[in-house]
């Protein structure tokens, strides 16, 4: 779901980079961030690692037994300097509602829900391609 959902934002970075910050923030230590999105062919966003710092666990993208959960946040800087949390949403929009709580955020979503066969069950893995780098010369 996260790397489905980090794909898409990839895609429009450039776009999104004219108005906002766009920052993807993974509990994983740089240096595995970093292979994973190059293996993926991101190349468009600002990736950090939260470290050992509470970041994932303050906004629960992840809970201290390490069950990681995708999340969206929005933060503002006032004009003093100040940041703040403005929003956060995460997958599951209630008990019985799994995984449609970012679905904006996802055109793969988006464009299968207009078939007349809708998404059914299918959900995003790794059953693609990564993307392969020329060597350069």
């Amino acid at each position: 779901m996260c790397t489905l959902l980090i794909d898409g934002l990839n895609g429009v970075g450039h776009h999104l980079a004219q108005n906002v910050d766009v920052v993807i923030v993974a509990a994983a230590d740089p240096t595995a961030l970093r292979a994973h999105a190059r293996t993926r062919g991101w190349s468009n966003l600002r990736l950090l690692s939260c470290g050992a710092n509470t970041f994932k666990y303050d906004l629960g993208s992840e809970d201290r037994e390490g069950n990681q959960d995708s999340e969206v946040s929005v933060f503002t800087r006032d004009s003093d300097g100040t940041v703040r949390h403005f929003y956060s949403a995460h997958p599951s929009m209630a008990k019985d509602i799994k995984e449609r709580g970012l679905d904006l955020l996802c055109p793969v979503y988006n464009v299968l829900d207009l078939t007349p066969q809708g998404r059914g069950d299918w959900y995003a893995s790794f059953d693609y391609p990564p993307k392969v780098h020329a060597a350069r010369s």
